[in-house]
């Protein structure tokens, strides 16, 4: 049962949704009625809500921020399609705003009180537990957030929760006691494990070129952007020193030790220094930005061409999608940091995804079909052997102790262990990924004599689960949801 909640977290994308929001806040200004966006600049329509392009690239970036965390940093927009990254965020958008339209049918509001006691009850705006109306609009700033968005999307956070919150479910006792059941089953069980050295790939050309003929779609180039670009290098901002005090007296909030605690001046006048700097070279980058967007750069000034995809690694993944998002109508990109300087780009012409040749795809075409043929003659192999393979080893499994197994990873030995007790065969196999199948027969099943144990929580989750999966195919038939952007 927890195998199947791991195997469909799409269906408890509402409650992930809510725990994404990097920070809880809203604006002191518009406390008023809230409104779902603006319909004229809308990529979907779900019921009555609209969602917005702005809303697609902030579900992006938090989905994104994620992925980063749990490939520590080795993720890039590559890795991000081959994840369809852009459709999960377009996913949880939809589920989000399903959620919102049974909310507005039920009443169901947030009020400017309830909204300002969650800005005040949270430490990220507080300064000795008190909270700090300066850090709090700093701290959006420094994350490019204005006041009225902040206050949307905690609007409509609040809003979920609030309605998840009359579905809540609760543990019966004997929901409790089948569920602890369940886990006390303990079977032990032969094994034998087929892996890739069993089998033999060919990999000729013309297989390969079979393969590309058939897939060819899946190589393609990256797109292109192809662009002019104008560098500000770091300036000294000559600043004197009641310039700095001044500084620092009005951002002291901004220079904090490791504890958190606020610096005195001369602790923090290297970073009050660099501060400067860094506004002065902004200064002198919006100033060439300026003469670069009319047309009156100084000759003087160098101008770089810089053909950009996403595998460059030159720009945050942000701002490599304010680049993509670029036009020949708007071709101008105001200056972006990147390390100590500021960067102006400008979009001379896009070279759009082509097909790639076969010797160009080759080797990424010899990786796919060998795991392809691979997996597949590890089907035949187990299909032909199930019913009279000898097991080569034994060993006790249940769902509260996952053994070591010879020749499996501990996931893989998880992800065997979960298969099976969801299974009704008594011998079988499982496929643990392309070039890993293990063959199981049950020898002995029985049920643990041990004292019932608690088992709310998980009870609970299920219960979420199940409740969320049916809301949302519910409301899918309510609420018709219209894309206006193909592709998503």
């Amino acid at each position: 049962m927890i195998t199947w909640m791991q195997r469909h977290k799409k269906y408890l994308i509402i409650t992930m949704w809510i725990s994404t929001i990097a920070f809880i806040g809203a604006g002191f200004v518009g406390w008023g009625q809230y409104s779902y966006g603006d319909k004229a600049s809308a990529i979907a329509k779900v019921g009555d809500v609209p969602i917005s392009n702005a809303d697609l690239q902030k579900s992006y970036s938090r989905l994104y921020a994620q992925y980063a965390k749990i490939f520590q940093g080795n993720f890039d927009e590559e890795k991000a399609k081959q994840f369809g990254l852009q459709k999960q965020a377009m996913r949880q958008l939809i589920d989000e705003a399903l959620m919102l339209n049974l909310a507005q049918n039920y009443n169901l509001r947030i009020s400017d009180e309830e909204l300002l006691h969650e800005i005040k009850s949270q430490s990220v705006f507080q300064n000795n537990g008190v909270f700090d109306k300066d850090i709090y609009q700093k701290t959006l700033q420094q994350n490019h957030l204005t006041m009225k968005s902040y206050e949307d999307d905690v609007r409509k956070s609040m809003l979920i929760q609030k309605l998840l919150s009359l579905f809540a479910p609760k543990a019966l006792p004997l929901e409790e006691e089948l569920l602890s059941s369940a886990v006390g089953i303990q079977d032990t069980i032969g094994y034998k494990i087929l892996n890739a050295d069993m089998v033999e790939v060919t990999l000729s050309d013309d297989n390969l070129k079979q393969y590309w003929e058939a897939h060819k779609n899946e190589y393609m180039t990256l797109p292109l952007y192809k662009t002019s670009v104008v560098k500000q290098e770091r300036i000294a901002s000559q600043a004197t020193e009641s310039d700095l005090k001044a500084y620092y007296d009005n951002n002291k909030h901004d220079f904090k030790d490791a504890e958190g605690a606020i610096m005195d001046f001369e602790t923090a006048r290297p970073q009050v220094v660099a501060a400067l700097d860094d506004k002065a070279t902004k200064k002198a980058a919006l100033k060439k930005y300026i003469d670069f967007k009319k047309g009156k750069l100084d000759p003087s000034i160098s101008v770089e061409s810089l053909d950009i995809d996403s595998s460059n690694t030159l720009f945050h993944p942000d701002v490599f999608q304010e680049i993509t998002e670029l036009s020949m109508l708007k071709p101008f990109l105001k200056p972006r940091k990147v390390g100590d300087i500021y960067m102006l780009v400008k979009l001379e012409s896009v070279v759009e995804p082509q097909v790639k040749q076969f010797e160009e795809a080759k080797a990424a075409v010899a990786t796919a079909y060998k795991e392809s043929k691979t997996a597949s003659l590890l089907q035949e192999l187990a299909t032909q052997t199930l019913n009279n393979f000898s097991a080569t080893k034994t060993t006790v499994i249940s769902h509260q102790k996952i053994p070591e197994i010879d020749g499996l990873t501990s996931e893989e030995a998880s992800l065997l262990v979960n298969a099976i007790f969801n299974k009704q065969d008594k011998r079988g196999y499982i496929t643990l990924s392309n070039e890993k199948i293990a063959l199981y027969d049950i020898l002995e099943q029985k049920l643990l004599n041990t004292s019932i144990t608690k088992q709310e929580k998980d009870v609970i989750q299920l219960k979420e689960a199940l409740l969320n999966r049916g809301l949302i195919q519910e409301l899918e038939s309510e609420y018709p949801v219209e894309m206006f952007v193909k592709g998503l």
